[in-house]
């Protein structure tokens, strides 16, 4: 079987063809690996000059063994851009393998626009949601939730009046009449180091929207997201230090701070940078957050 260990020089995309074929990927071509190269999915190639001054465009030694990678990752996943998560993680990660230049390109391709950026603000509220609802949240709220959350995340501006109704409609799922009204108490979750408030809950979905508009105005550059990266980097690092902890006294929510695969760090790359961007924007601290 053909693997990334059999991949030693850099090549033109002639090789990066053959590489697929030889990895039982008989479909890839030299129109679909210059499809991926927009997309950033793969990095441009190099020109090389050849000995009587002709020039070839290479590429890296990484990037062919990305390739594979995303050959392999391409049946787990329903739609193209999100497999632009796969070199979000390997930059977010590891240095020299994924330039910035290739992972703004597969920013913006994750992202997308029209249907698909409005499926990646819909699955983020359902899965904030997920995180945060009550068991005896209404289907009603639950929905209300889910609707205004998705608008946000699509560019909706957030006036102090949609603040309020940002407010009124995460503490109609996290703390619901029925168990809270009478009590006056108010929720946190997780641990009693970093809990989730519904305060915190609207500060972190302020800093998607913001991430999200920013990116759909095309104003997010590689200095933007190298920032973030950095952010990303500190905090995570800070966290993992300490999840054992954080697990210990987080209660309900003690299985999303469970060690993860890396896989989970393939589908979640998106995500995680989307948050650690919005806080970047806004001027807040990443803090440590489950995973």
């Amino acid at each position: 079987m053909y693997t990334w260990q059999d991949i030693t020089d850099p090549g033109t995309i002639d090789d990066l063809v053959a590489d697929a074929h030889a990895a039982g990927h008989p479909d890839m071509n030299a129109r679909l690996i210059h499809s991926w190269v927009a997309k950033g999915l793969l990095d441009q190639p190099r020109l090389r000059t050849l000995r009587r001054g002709s020039e070839q465009a290479e590429h890296s030694v990484s990037q062919r063994r990305l390739l594979l990678l995303l050959l392999d990752k391409r049946g787990q996943v329903s739609h193209l851009s999100a497999l632009a998560q796969v070199p979000l993680a390997v930059w977010l990660w590891w240095d020299d393998y994924v330039p910035t230049r290739q992972a703004v390109r597969a920013w913006e391709t994750w992202v997308g626009r029209g249907r698909r950026s409005k499926d990646v603000a819909r699955d983020g509220a359902a899965g904030f949601l997920e995180q945060i609802g009550h068991q005896l949240a209404t289907p009603t709220a639950r929905a209300r939730f889910v609707r205004i959350v998705s608008e946000l995340g699509n560019g909706a501006p957030l006036t102090v009046r949609g603040r309020a109704e940002l407010l009124d409609c995460v503490r109609e799922v996290m703390e619901p009449d029925s168990v809270f009204a009478a009590s006056g108490l108010v929720r946190a979750l997780g641990p009693a180091q970093t809990p989730l408030t519904a305060d915190i809950a609207v500060t972190r979905l302020e800093a998607l929207s913001t991430a999200l508009r920013r990116t759909l105005d095309r104003r997010v550059d590689g200095a933007l997201l190298e920032r973030a990266r950095a952010a990303y980097r500190t905090s995570t690092a800070g966290y993992l230090a300490q999840r054992g902890d954080l697990a210990a006294g987080a209660g309900s929510l003690a299985g999303a701070f469970r060690e993860r695969t890396l896989q989970d760090q393939f589908d979640q790359a998106g995500r995680e940078l989307l948050l650690t961007l919005g806080l970047v924007l806004t001027h807040r601290p990443a803090g440590r957050r489950p995973s």
